[in-house]
């Protein structure tokens, strides 16, 4: 029995399938709305990318904080665990999913109302989430990453 069979009592890939549907919650937040954003103000590719992983980053932190500051933990403990628990995850979640949308031919130019952007979003978001699932798995097995903040779930 692993880490995070030992620890969470279960199997360490539904633990990880978990830590990664959590990551991704807070990433697809943060990316659709930099995604949006970032669109329908015209910004190059480049600019869109940078406003929603930097969303990303910050609504995925902040699902986290919220567990951790309902658990009575001090702002600043929270925001250590949160750090700890999630940057790796969000860094790869982040890396995958735009690397995907920017890889789509016309996909970043298509516009919020068309097909090609929405579809080519939803796919960047699942490929990264299946990049994901696979590090998170290895990081809860040796305590790392979301192991860091299953404590304080309950």
């Amino acid at each position: 029995m692993d880490h995070a069979e030992h620890t969470h009592g279960g199997s360490g890939w539904r633990t990880a399938a978990q830590a990664t549907l959590h990551c991704l919650t807070g990433c697809a937040i943060g990316e659709v709305l930099g995604m949006v954003i970032g669109t329908a103000l015209g910004l190059h590719g480049v600019a869109t990318v940078a406003l929603a992983v930097a969303l990303a980053f910050f609504f995925g932190y902040a699902l986290t904080m919220r567990g951790m500051l309902r658990a009575d933990l001090p702002f600043r403990r929270a925001l250590k665990v949160a750090l700890a628990a999630d940057t790796v995850s969000i860094a790869v979640m982040e890396l995958v999913d735009n690397g995907v949308m920017l890889g789509v031919p016309g996909a970043m130019e298509a516009g919020l109302s068309s097909l090609l952007f929405w579809t080519s979003l939803a796919f960047s978001l699942a490929v990264a989430f299946a990049a994901t699932l696979p590090v998170n798995r290895w990081m809860i097995a040796r305590g790392l990453g979301h192991a860091a903040a299953h404590q304080y779930h309950h």
